[in-house]
């Protein structure tokens, strides 16, 4: 049976091992083009500082390069991490790419900083940093809003652009405060799979209505590996495994090419740590991939998904979006 639910695209403007962050972003707009042609409803990019493999770190300065590239798909943030920054930059960026493409630009926020201590410390401006996420919050909200008499402080472009706010999580914390706030709600089970139940039922269950947005919207970030068969499948996978593993290591990471086998590459507790983060990974054939998704939808109640596909081959990038679009209605 075919998916119903609207199909989505996070992107990280992951460097291949060997090549230039000009070649990577090359690649990042076919992809997104790709994306477009195949109709996925957005496009996002993740803000992370500090890490060699990596190059969507001036996130908006990416939108408007993917928005200015594309004709029709939503361009956001999955996200943009508000300790890093001051609201009122924000809503001038993100006012003026809803400026320059209406209608198109969706702002994802996160209360993490992105990136390790030190460089969150070298990131961060003076101010109490990700306690102060909710008030922030509404600070953002009120800039991106219609100006009121006597407003000192103004978003100049910003004001009156109502550009969507989501709020990205991967606990029940920002669950609890979009369905307070009645905000779109983002979970990330591409990197934290283990509570994305809780915080979705949560999310629908506390949801209040809001000018923004009348009934609960979740969306469920997932990684996948779509290919021609199940045996490609688990060959392309070693990418993301190795990736996973650099990360924990804290190396770099680049992608790398897909091996053999991991066996010698990995501890036994690595490879349990690599599979846990990956827990939610949707990997095989579409039509094994498409029996995944049902029985995952079956378990939990999502309006939307987002897909992360860390393949070394940028034309099996490509090729795994049009398996992934072959499975919606």
């Amino acid at each position: 049976m075919p998916v119903s639910q609207p199909f989505s695209l996070l992107e990280l403007a992951s460097v291949r091992e060997g090549d230039s962050v000009g070649q990577t972003l090359a690649n990042t707009v076919s992809y997104a083009r790709r994306a477009e042609e195949l109709g996925y409803r957005r496009f996002w990019l993740a803000e992370h500082h500090n890490m060699e493999g990596i190059s969507s770190s001036a996130t908006a300065v990416l939108i408007g390069h993917i928005a200015g590239s594309t004709e029709s798909i939503r361009v956001g943030s999955g996200g943009i991490m508000l300790p890093n920054h001051p609201p009122l930059v924000i809503a001038e960026q993100f006012g003026t790419l809803e400026s320059l493409y209406p209608g198109r630009i969706d702002l994802g926020l996160g209360r993490a900083p992105g990136t390790d201590p030190v460089t969150s410390r070298a990131l961060r401006r003076a101010g109490p940093g990700a306690e102060a996420f909710p008030e922030e919050i509404a600070q953002l909200q009120r800039l991106l809003g219609p100006m009121r008499p006597g407003q000192q402080v103004r978003a100049i472009p910003g004001a009156g652009t109502e550009v969507p706010v989501w709020l990205l999580g991967s606990s029940l914390f920002s669950a609890e405060l979009a369905a307070a706030r009645g905000l779109p709600y983002a979970f990330a089970g591409h990197f934290a799979p283990r509570l994305y139940r809780q915080a979705l039922a949560l999310y629908r269950s506390q949801f209040q209505p809001s000018a923004q947005l009348d009934e609960p919207w979740a969306m469920l970030a997932l990684p996948a590996v779509p290919a021609a068969s199940d045996e490609e499948a688990q060959y392309l996978a070693t990418t993301s495994q190795q990736r996973i593993l650099a990360l924990l290591r804290g190396q770099p990471l680049w992608l790398r090419p897909p091996v053999a086998s991991m066996e010698t590459l990995w501890s036994s507790g690595e490879e349990a740590a690599v599979r846990d983060f990956l827990a939610l990974q949707l990997l095989g054939s579409g039509a094994t991939i498409a029996a995944q998704l049902h029985a995952l939808l079956a378990t939990v109640e999502v309006d939307e998904l987002m897909f992360t596909i860390d393949l070394y081959d940028p034309e099996k990038r490509r090729a795994a979006l049009e398996i992934l679009a072959a499975l919606r209605v």
